[in-house]
């Protein structure tokens, strides 16, 4: 047996961990910290403002931003990752756990006396039927299983607290996946749920064993937390034990930027996400706090839907790379809290690879390129090709800064090559619907966080986040095979080594097939009264409220 392989590798391979900025009296430390100063005081509510309300809080489901910030206050996970150093710690696992030689068994020993909000145990065949939903799904109840685990097959109870589970095939991420907000664990009752139970106007069914419990619901405005008096199992590793400071929190929508960056400048509220590029000023110079944590995963970028037929020659999506100033693009809509990438993965992501020399600016080699693919100028400067026009259309990221804006300057850009750029126009659910058919979207602008290798399997691979459309769910067929497989590898090597290099190997092929365009390195950008104190964010940049208190 071996013990963490990919906890000593992903710390060696990400060096670097999350890089943040602190500013407008910050101190400098790990990923996502506010200020602390004196000692912490019990008591108070935190208004804490979103641009967007929740859509959903089933874990392997809660990705989205909103989703995550609720599901990482409310739920316990079997491990703990320390979001300045990445390292992987016990929770309500009392170890790291025991793992086979080829990752394929891991067994966990979990700790004892921890129960749910309803008075229900925290105990090994709870934590087996959570991982077997988490790792099957249910398609009756359309629940999905979660991206982070692969290759599940069971859970088995050994003793009361003890808990082995089986992989059809080597799950290395499996460890690192046990401590994200995707693997958080619900009561018995809860599991019973289907897909709609956890939507908006069921959150107070929702049963966890966090240090905060959903106590009422304002469908599509308010959420409020309150603090569980007897939490007292946090991570061991943790400087607060106990209860949280906090009595409540209130997650406000608030979906205007002016509203938010107004609210928080005016003392209305404590603390706001994200704080769009052009209202940072605003923030420090009123002498709050800006926080900037890295989400540590795949960039912020544009995919190319390769099997559409204008896409489909690697001279268009290259002229489309070298037709785009992505510096520009930077300089003008973005601070030097957002880094220009250099790799479909972020430098603090663990396999990061640099590939800028494929990402280059230079019109006149894209004009070249189109030349030779056969697309030639019309009479309003916007090249044909047998009669089509070299129209593409990107989707609006909403969860993403400034997604409009950035769309807008490369509709700019290309149009001085012959490229039109339409942007499809639409609500969140609009947006979803329209990413899976490449007949409506067929450049898709994304991102995803995850501190592990298996992040760039998440985004990619067909069974997955398939942001390429590379898989066709309509016929099985793979425009790309050999990236499936590339893909699949770095989920299924066994040895942290192995999925390095197997990442690394996905991130050569993406820049030399130009299927992705990466833009900058996403953050999650936080803007904080100055009274705000121990406020810190897991490791991609959700909020972590548990030790933050107010210094009034």
């Amino acid at each position: 047996m071996r013990t963490s392989r990919l906890r000593r590798a992903l710390l060696a391979s990400a060096a670097v961990a999350a890089s943040v900025s602190l500013l407008a009296g910050c101190s400098s430390g790990g990923s996502g910290t506010s200020q602390q100063a004196g000692d912490p005081k019990t008591g108070g509510t935190l208004t804490y403002l979103e641009p967007q309300t929740f859509t959903g809080l089933y874990p392997p489901a809660a990705g989205f931003y909103p989703n995550g910030g609720i599901v990482n206050n409310i739920t316990d996970r079997l491990l703990y990752q320390d979001p300045q150093t990445l390292e992987l710690k016990p929770w309500i696992a009392t170890d790291l756990p025991e793992i086979n030689a080829d990752a394929t068994e891991y067994t966990f020993k979990l700790r004892e006396g921890v129960t749910y909000s309803d008075g229900t145990p925290l105990d090994a065949a709870n934590v087996v039927k959570n991982f077997d939903l988490f790792g099957k799904g249910d398609k009756t109840r359309k629940l999905t299983a979660s991206e982070q685990i692969n290759n599940y097959d069971h859970g088995e109870v050994v003793d009361d607290h003890t808990v082995k589970f089986h992989f059809t095939a080597p799950a290395p991420g499996f460890e690192q996946a046990t401590s994200t907000l995707n693997a958080g664990l619900l009561a018995n009752a809860t599991l019973d749920k289907s897909n709609e139970d956890f939507g908006p106007g069921h959150a107070t069914d929702i049963i966890t064993s966090g240090p905060f419990v959903v106590a009422d619901e304002q469908v599509g405005t308010q959420l409020t937390l309150k603090a569980r008096d007897d939490y007292n199992w946090a991570p061991p590793s943790a400087e607060h034990q106990g209860r949280p400071y906090l009595d409540q929190i209130n997650f406000v929508l608030a979906g205007e930027d002016s509203v938010r960056v107004g609210s928080v400048v005016a003392g209305q509220a404590d603390v706001a996400r994200q704080i769009e590029a052009p209202d940072e000023a605003q923030i420090t110079g009123a002498g709050l706090q800006l926080v900037a944590a890295s989400t540590n995963g795949v960039n912020n970028g544009l995919n190319f839907r390769f099997r559409d037929s204008r896409l489909s020659d690697i001279r268009v999506r290259q002229a489309i790379i070298a037709g785009i100033d992505r510096q520009n693009i930077v300089d003008s809509l973005f601070t030097g809290s957002y880094p220009l990438a250099t790799s479909s993965l972020a430098k603090s992501a663990a396999g990061y690879k640099d590939q800028s020399s494929n990402y280059v600016y230079d019109q006149d080699k894209a004009k070249q390129l189109l030349d030779e693919a056969g697309w030639a100028p019309g009479a309003d400067g916007i090249r044909q090709k047998d009669g089509q026009r070299l129209s593409l259309t990107f989707n609006e990221a909403l969860p993403q800064p400034r997604s409009k804006e950035v769309v807008t300057k490369i509709q700019e850009q290309l149009k001085q090559i012959g490229i039109e750029v339409e942007l499809y126009q639409g609500d969140q659910a609009a947006q979803t619907a329209a990413s899976l058919d490449q007949d409506t979207v067929q450049v898709y602008h994304s991102m995803v966080g995850r501190a592990d290798y298996d992040v760039i399997k998440s985004q990619f691979a067909g069974d997955n986040r398939n942001t390429l459309l590379n898989l066709n769910k309509t016929d099985g067929s793979y425009g790309d095979a050999h990236l499936e497989q590339l893909l699949q590898d770095v989920a299924s090597k066994p040895t942290a080594p192995e999925r390095e290099a197997a990442s690394q190997a996905v991130q050569d092929y993406l820049s030399e097939q130009a299927y992705v365009l990466p833009i900058f390195e996403e953050p999650q950008v936080f803007g904080l009264q100055s009274y705000v104190q121990g406020f810190k964010t897991e490791a991609v940049g959700r909020p972590d409220f548990y030790s933050t208190w107010l210094n009034k």
